[in-house]
């Protein structure tokens, strides 16, 4: 703006300046420009400096021969840029009447839940819930997605529909006081995050293994799919057995842990929440623990984030009575309930 107005003191101050003295002032300032030229590759042009020059076109028939710092043409396209503008906003009040906000935010939840639905199903769903739009406007308010991933179901509603018929098995080891080697077998759904199985060994074979898949699936008529990694223990006698029980093995890659991401999780949990705090005897020893943490605390009262704060065997709301505790593993760990 100082510039602005430095600019027009000066023009001021030529109108009633001798000839002479614009004729050397306006070579002297062209002189300046050619070295600002050659030093200012592409000189920052601002919005004041546009308004001007379009202003100067409009009054000043020479105004081209003039121009050193910008083309012609660019002070054309300002003026047509400032054309768009002016009845941009001079017809913004006319057409359809914009929508409320909060109907806009509901129609793009209903199209990211639902991306299989059409801009007519999300109307009659609205029509439904007393919200009266057309649908043509749906369709102008829907998130604009490219090729066809907007009808294709996402993976983790994928996951969800199949999550009851899926098992994840795997072993970890556990420590004793002298520091010997006990194997633990963990089997657990993948629906509810339910430990259905546990087993400890210190000596693992394929026979135990294969016990271990009858214990846990005997009576099971439900799951379909046995996600395990690739460990020895797995052997062939074993991989016959899980198709015996009518199940479809399914083992990961080599060296892909987060291919089995519940069992490696819940592992991770039995650990930290259980055996990081205990000094294990023996094998005895370890399957009491585990016994304890398992079937009295996590399968029971353990609240879970991807459950919604549940447990894996459902824990309902208690909302009156007076509040107990019950310590397991001596206190490690406490389950609350109400009592009348």
């Amino acid at each position: 703006m100082i510039n602005m107005l430095t600019l027009l003191f000066a023009a001021l101050k030529a109108i009633f300046s001798p000839k002479t003295n614009l004729i050397f002032e306006n070579i002297s300032l062209r002189q300046q420009l050619i070295v600002y030229q050659r030093s200012v590759k592409r000189p920052e042009i601002k919005n004041i400096d546009r308004v001007f020059w379009v202003w100067l076109s409009k009054i000043w028939s020479n105004w081209k021969a003039s121009l050193i710092v910008v083309e012609a043409a660019t002070v054309i396209g300002w003026h047509r840029k400032g054309f768009k503008l002016y009845w941009k906003r001079k017809s913004r009040s006319i057409g359809r009447p914009t929508i409320d906000w909060q109907l806009i935010k509901l129609i793009r939840k209903f199209q990211k839940e639902n991306p299989t639905w059409s801009a007519q199903r999300i109307q009659g769903e609205l029509a439904k819930l007393g919200l009266k739009v057309s649908d043509n406007t749906v369709t102008k308010y829907m998130a604009k997605v490219k090729g066809e991933n907007l009808k294709r179901q996402r993976w983790l509603t994928f996951l969800r529909n199949h999550a009851k018929h899926i098992v994840g098995i795997d072993f970890f080891v556990a420590r004793t006081i002298f520091f010997q080697a006990i194997y633990v077998f963990v089997a657990i759904s993948h629906q509810r995050r339910k430990i259905v199985h546990f087993g400890v060994t210190s000596n693992p074979r394929s026979a135990w293994a294969i016990q271990q898949l009858r214990e846990t699936f005997a009576f099971d008529d439900i799951s379909k799919y046995v996600i395990r990694d690739n460990d020895a223990i797995f052997s062939e006698d074993f991989k016959i057995h899980i198709r015996r029980f009518g199940l479809e093995d399914t083992p990961t890659a080599a060296r892909s842990p987060w291919q089995n991401p519940v069992a490696e999780r819940v592992i991770g949990t039995l650990r930290r929440e259980c055996l990081d705090h205990m000094i294990i005897l023996n094998e005895q020893h370890l399957h009491d623990v585990l016994h304890e943490y398992i079937y009295d605390y996590y399968n029971v009262s353990r609240t879970h984030m991807s459950l919604g704060k549940d447990s894996p065997i459902h824990r309902p709301v208690q909302n009156y009575g007076r509040i107990v505790s019950k310590p397991i593993l001596g206190g490690l760990h406490h389950c609350y309930s109400r009592v009348a």
